[in-house]
């Protein structure tokens, strides 16, 4: 049986995923304002997506490698509390940050995933 073999990490790759996923994240956003009240919690989940993303996409924390990127995640996992405009529910709101980081650890760790650039995933 072959073995997989590792991608390499393409930084290039990663902010483009990075910086679609901002814009497919505000794009949600309005879609669940206009949802109104029951869509509040929807609305607070892309907020968190798209402050993940713009965090990672700033300053010293780009992409360059997964260490770096990990590092950064790890750090961003370890705040107390998340500050963001537009939040409904701050509960909720850092939960999905977390859960969103999480998944981002994990895409990092595998290298898997940044290769899809759709806007629902």
């Amino acid at each position: 049986m072959p073995e997989k073999t590792a991608k390499t990490w393409d930084p290039a790759v990663v902010r483009t995923w990075l910086e679609r996923r901002v814009v497919a994240a505000r794009a949600d956003q309005v879609v669940a304002e206009r949802g109104g009240y029951e869509f509040q919690d929807d609305c607070d989940k892309a907020t968190a997506e798209e402050m993940v993303c713009a965090l990672m996409l700033k300053g010293r924390t780009t992409p360059d490698t997964q260490e770096v990127l990990s590092t950064a995640l790890r750090a961003l996992l370890d705040r107390d509390e998340y500050l963001w405009r537009g939040v409904y529910n701050d509960t909720r709101f850092d939960r999905h940050v977390r859960s969103y980081v999480k998944r981002l650890i994990k895409m990092t760790k595998t290298n898997d995933g940044f290769d899809k650039v759709a806007h629902y995933q």
